[in-house]
């Protein structure tokens, strides 16, 4: 006697039998551990890492009128240790068990050099707060060879009649811009900087100020387009 014997196919799925084959949590009944974020200090293995920025003569007066103004994003946003060392007449940054930021450290230390670049402290608190603002150094001397009265007139270029021509550059470029003798400091992102040097570097080789200031309505416009 013959018997037809009907054999149904199954198909299991590669998953499922991963998922089968895999214990449950509860099966396994293992915690799993949970460590504290480290902080910068124990980053650094424990040691107590710090900065100095020296002080020029002539910021010793705004930096004691400013104190308290720098001291507070330092000592409340980076959680940083500073003081003021008198006899190396330097301010000094020490990190501490409550900084957070391994990089903390590094943006006070920017901050302060800003300031003592001539920046104002509101200007100079943009590097504690946002990641892409740098600051670019030049002198005039390093776009053309100038000496004597061609060199003092120069500088009266970049600044203008009452400081107008720096202010319509930073206006334009959103930029900060210290002139300090023959040096240029520019505080700002990556791009704005490079379009309010270029405008610095034409007033320095001789450009007209009414050609600069039209093309600096021309960069704002399209900024203001863009944003």
């Amino acid at each position: 006697m013959e018997v037809d014997m009907q054999v149904d196919e199954v198909v299991l799925d590669a998953q499922e039998i991963q998922a089968r084959a895999a214990p449950s949590a509860d099966d396994m009944d293992v915690s799993v551990p949970s460590f504290p974020a480290l902080s910068a200090q124990q980053m650094e293995g424990g040691k107590n890492d710090f900065r100095r920025v020296r002080v020029p003569a002539h910021r010793y007066t705004p930096l004691k009128n400013d104190w308290p103004n720098i001291m507070k994003p330092i000592v409340e946003h980076l959680k940083l240790q500073v003081r003021m060392n008198m006899k190396t007449r330097c301010v000094e940054l020490k990190n501490s068990e409550y900084t957070e930021d391994a990089g903390a450290l590094q943006k006070g230390a920017d901050f302060v050099q800003a300031y003592m670049m001539g920046f104002e402290v509101q200007d100079a608190v943009a590097l504690l707060r946002l990641e892409d603002l740098f600051v670019d150094t030049f002198e005039v001397t390093d776009v053309k060879m100038l000496k004597g009265d061609h060199l003092s007139r120069a500088i009266g270029r970049l600044a203008g009649q009452d400081g107008k021509t720096k202010y319509a550059i930073e206006n334009a470029t959103r930029t900060r811009i210290v002139l300090a003798d023959q040096k240029v400091h520019i505080l700002g992102s990556f791009s704005n900087i490079k379009l309010a040097r270029d405008a610095i570097c034409s007033l320095i080789m001789g450009a007209p100020p009414g050609k600069v200031y039209n093309k600096m309505k021309t960069v704002a416009t399209r900024m203001n387009e863009r944003f």
